[in-house]
């Protein structure tokens, strides 16, 4: 049995950011050689393999509490996940009260994130969010109109 595919999802980063180090030590070296002084290879290897220790944890968490998914299932934001059955409603901003959870265990929004707020079926608001806020209120209003229609 094929998993269906998501309706919606980010990933919270790629693991491409890790190429960002080993090219930042490329352009060191590459430096270095350009300006025709000692070229300190070993040196350039341990930073750019340095940089990818410190990035990696830093790309796993990102991926872990900042990627969404919306399938036909429900929701998943971070590491919270949300039955389809659960949501009631999707509102529109100025409907969210002020001091509404949010969602994935955070206590803000972060930033660079739309919010979308949401009513769930025993009347308590939480505010879900994404990157594209408007392309994750689309998923979820036909996440909602397909569970009703099957009602």
């Amino acid at each position: 049995m094929t998993p269906e595919p998501p309706l919606y999802g980010e990933p919270g980063v790629g693991w491409t950011a890790l190429l960002w180090a080993p090219l930042f030590a490329l352009a060191g070296l590459l430096a270095e050689w350009a300006t025709g002084g000692p070229v300190h290879w070993l040196s350039w290897i341990l930073v750019g393999a340095g940089l990818v220790l410190i990035t990696v944890p830093w790309v796993y968490a990102r991926r872990r509490y900042l990627s969404l998914e919306v399938t036909a299932d429900g929701y998943r934001q971070g590491r919270e996940i949300l039955a389809a059955a659960r949501i009631a409603e999707v509102l529109d901003d100025e409907e969210a009260p002020v001091g509404s959870r949010v969602l994935g265990g955070g206590w803000t929004i972060p930033k660079k994130h739309g919010e979308v707020p949401l009513k769930l079926d025993d009347g308590v608001f939480v505010r879900a969010w994404a990157k594209d806020p408007d392309a994750l209120r689309a998923a979820l209003e036909g996440l909602v109109r397909a569970r009703t229609s099957e009602s």
